[in-house]
């Protein structure tokens, strides 16, 4: 634990809490909206707990990173306070309930112009695809089924664990791709009682984010057609899963997994405001435009702390 700076721990402590309780709702947030009747908060924080520390031990000695090589074209630098400054701004806006990139906003205070400008078209494709990709296929999925009526019993089994065994992938897909978003403010090589740390503090803010179920950031989820459903959960994170996977596989570059879910999310309310009469597009341009727009506004703090970075270094 002797690596760890001041600026370092707490650069660590703020995106600990900040990836997790803002990025984690686009993994689990479905999963929880669909779940919170049925189970109690802390028998889910306990299933989530669990994926999270195989995939962060996994990678520590498989990888010797937990980060999963997506550091690999962002040095180690020594951690200031500016850079801690980029993780306690997105505290800020994750509180408020706005959908902003951790990639972006975490990773602009470390990351060359290039690998921004890589990360920026990555994500782009990343919410493009996405939105496609989701529309076509609610297109079949509401040719094929009405998602609000209840399950049958005898197919209620089959749906609860085809949701968890996908949220389960999903999660640690995630995982595996924005823990870099933490691991940044870290030492490149872990030692053992510093992993032991990490885990603690990982699995205390998971927990607390599960209590205060998602916070206002799951708004962004609960607000969109029938994603309390199980069905309708399961097939998002599946697709959401199957979508990340690819474009994590891709290459080593970070992206924004935020913008490839609320892209999937816009996709699925205007196919499902297309071809069903539930929803109005007069309903839905609304709530996807204002969810865009919070999407810029983290990408305009994230060109905020480029500058900030440059002009202090």
């Amino acid at each position: 634990m002797e690596a760890l700076t001041l600026w370092s721990l707490v650069g660590f402590l703020l995106a600990s809490y900040a990836v997790i309780a803002n990025d984690s709702v686009q993994t689990l947030g479905t999963w929880m909206a669909s779940n919170n009747e049925r189970f109690k908060w802390y028998t889910m924080w306990f299933a989530a707990s669990g994926v999270l520390l195989c995939a962060v031990w996994y990678g520590w000695y498989v990888y010797g990173d937990i980060s999963y090589g997506r550091l690999d074209r962002i040095p180690f630098q020594e951690v200031q306070w500016y850079h801690a400054l980029a993780p306690a701004i997105l505290l800020t806006l994750t509180a408020i309930g706005v959908p902003v990139s951790t990639s972006f906003l975490v990773l602009s205070a470390f990351a060359s112009t290039f690998v921004l400008e890589k990360m920026l078209m990555k994500s782009v494709m990343g919410y493009a695809v996405a939105a496609i990709a989701a529309y076509a296929i609610w297109f079949g999925v509401s040719k094929l089924m009405d998602e609000s009526k209840p399950v049958a019993p005898e197919h209620r089994r089959f749906w609860r664990v085809a949701q968890w065994t996908t949220t389960g992938f999903l999660w640690w897909t995630w995982l595996s791709h924005d823990m870099a978003n933490i691991a940044v403010f870290l030492p490149r090589v872990l030692t053992v009682d510093l992993m032991v740390l990490i885990s603690v503090i990982f699995v205390a803010g998971l927990g607390f984010m599960f209590y205060q179920r998602g916070g206002k950031i799951q708004n962004i989820v609960i607000e969109k057609h029938s994603t309390k459903y199980i069905r309708s959960a399961t097939i998002i994170d599946f697709c959401y899963w199957i979508i990340l996977y690819i474009f994590k596989e891709m290459n080593n570059i970070p992206m924004s997994t935020t913008w490839v879910f609320v892209g999937l999310l816009a996709g699925r309310e205007l196919a499902v405001a297309s071809f069903t009469d539930k929803r109005n597009m007069k309903m839905v341009f609304p709530m996807v435009t204002k969810d865009f727009m919070k999407m810029m506004v983290g990408l305009l703090a994230s060109v905020g702390v480029v500058v900030a970075v440059h002009s202090l270094q």
